[in-house]
């Protein structure tokens, strides 16, 4: 039983269920016994880039990625405002206003460390139950909460007279797609998403990350155990815990270990190498969070 990560380069056109749903395929092909498949955050179908999908005892932990700091390379193009903020929209707003390179710098560094940010009318986020945007797509006038974000860094790559490229680390909940507008707002003009790319999400960067023609010909040759990162790849900011046979078996159970003198917070316990529980170390003891069946 596969039990870890495939790291995609997602393919513009292509939703991140669509993904998954490929990533199943794959399992198939390669023969493998039916398990859980999950994404561990949705990129939008104009986007492209670095996807990881869960196989396994790893979607247990698969949450963790949505809460990761996450890097993007983005262009916009200067002049119109879509409603969705993307190609995929309607042009709303206009302007001749087209900043030069000198003009970018001088405001992309207000956009780094917290900042306030409107998220997109078009998004998966809930009003009421319901997604923004289908109650957008129903012709709603949506007015969304500004909430608090955080821009670890922002840098302008390349810059024509129409457009510019930006690169960006942002923390969960950062809409690249607002990113842009108000960057462009803020320089007296306005813009949409032409390009997006994620490069990094949590400790997977472009550089694990398989196409889908290379997990499709891994499967069809039974190799696609050899693209599959480890469940604890996802867990690499969380130290290890080397305990015995005894405790990991006392941990599948669920129940607490007392005795252990670790520092607070979460620990990986390991056996013989292999990830038996997320634990979390507590005064009196090892607390199971998530434990694994590997």
């Amino acid at each position: 039983m596969i039990n870890g990560w495939l790291i995609l380069d997602k393919p513009v056109g292509l939703g991140s269920t669509q993904a998954v749903s490929a990533v199943k395929r794959a399992l198939r092909e390669a023969g493998e016994p039916k398990t859980k498949v999950g994404h561990g955050g949705t990129l939008d179908p104009l986007a492209s880039g670095v996807l990881p999908v869960a196989i396994g005892e790893a979607t247990k932990v698969s949450g963790r990625m949505l809460d990761a700091t996450k890097s993007y390379e983005f262009t916009v193009r200067f002049g119109e405002e879509t409603d969705t903020l993307d190609l995929e929209g309607k042009v709303v707003a206009t302007s001749d206003i087209r900043p030069s390179r000198e003009q970018i710098e001088a405001v992309i560094g207000t956009f780094t460390g917290p900042i306030e940010q409107v998220p997109p009318a078009y998004s998966a986020l809930k009003v009421d139950g319901k997604a923004a945007y289908t109650r957008a797509r129903a012709g709603e006038d949506l007015k969304l909460a500004a909430r608090q974000v955080m821009i670890f860094e922002l840098e302008l790559r390349e810059n024509t007279p129409d457009s510019a490229t930006f690169s960006a680390t942002v923390s969960k909940g950062t809409y690249v797609r607002s990113l842009a507008r108000d960057i462009a707002r803020a320089l007296n003009t306005v813009g949409h998403v032409t390009m997006l790319r994620r490069t990094r999400a949590g400790p997977f960067g472009l550089d694990k990350a398989i196409s889908l023609d290379f997990l499709a010909e891994a499967a069809k040759a039974r190799r696609l155990i050899g693209a599959v990162l480890p469940l604890e790849a996802a867990l690499d900011d969380i130290p290890a815990l080397p305990i015995t046979p005894d405790q990991a078996q006392l941990l599948r159970f669920g129940q607490r270990l007392v005795g252990f003198p670790e520092k607070p917070g979460l620990q990986l316990a390991t056996e013989g190498g292999r990830p038996v529980a997320l634990v979390e170390a507590l005064a009196d003891g090892l607390k199971v969070v998530r434990g694994f069946n590997v």
